[in-house]
């Protein structure tokens, strides 16, 4: 009788281990699924960025330049009236019927502004004889322009136009760079007034040196 027990014990543990094998072959199927979805949503969210890159492009598109300053095509001369460095009002009008050699520089006693404003001195005697006036204007004081002009014993009125409104009637006023950095600032003018105050010739962007002999060409062709 005992020997018949144990056979039956035997044969009903076999089947338990059998139905234990599928159970873990299925375990070791199931996460090869994941990847799959992974995968396909990695494809999907592909289009959308590429999709992006065209208006980033269309944003940084620059704007348009602004045009230049007319070179002076006879435009009647903006009127203006100014405090000189002898502490007198000096308006265009008070040289009606002579040529004006209105110059622009930045500042008072600077290498290159004491270079053309010395330039100027040098041929002052020539400039007069072609019947033209010298105006040397920039944005300091009146006692700067006092100092300056004594420094330097210039001939010829320096025009204080501290708020600027001068410099910006005749093109002179604008965005400068300097060493990287951008900036509103004098720029570097002259301009030549007819005896009818009409604007005969503009130079902008001046080169210091050699500027009076273009100045002294330019009233030679009027």
């Amino acid at each position: 009788m005992a020997t018949s027990y144990r056979t039956k014990a035997t044969t009903k543990k076999t089947p338990t281990t059998k139905k234990a094998a599928p159970a873990k072959k299925a375990a070791a199927k199931a996460p090869a699924a994941a990847p799959a979805k992974k995968a396909a949503a990695t494809k999907k969210a592909a289009p959308a960025k590429k999709a992006a890159a065209p208006t980033k492009k269309a944003a940084a598109a620059p704007s348009p330049a602004a045009p230049a300053p007319a070179a002076g095509g006879g435009e009647a001369a903006p009127s203006f009236s100014l405090l000189s460095d002898a502490g007198k009002t000096v308006s265009l009008a008070d040289f009606a019927g002579k040529r004006v050699v209105l110059y622009f520089y930045p500042k008072d006693d600077t290498p290159g502004c004491t270079r053309e404003a010395c330039a100027f001195q040098d041929n002052l005697a020539t400039l007069q004889s072609k019947g033209a006036v010298v105006l040397g204007v920039s944005r300091d004081s009146v006692n700067s322009h006092v100092k300056f002009k004594t420094k330097y014993n210039l001939g010829f009125p320096l025009l204080a136009d501290t708020d600027g409104v001068v410099h910006r009637a005749y093109g002179a006023w604008g965005t400068k760079t300097n060493y990287g950095r951008t900036f509103e600032g004098a720029l570097r003018t002259t301009v030549i007034i007819d005896e009818q105050g009409r604007i005969a010739k503009r130079f902008a962007n001046v080169k210091v040196d050699g500027h009076a002999d273009q100045v002294l060409a330019a009233l030679a062709a009027l």
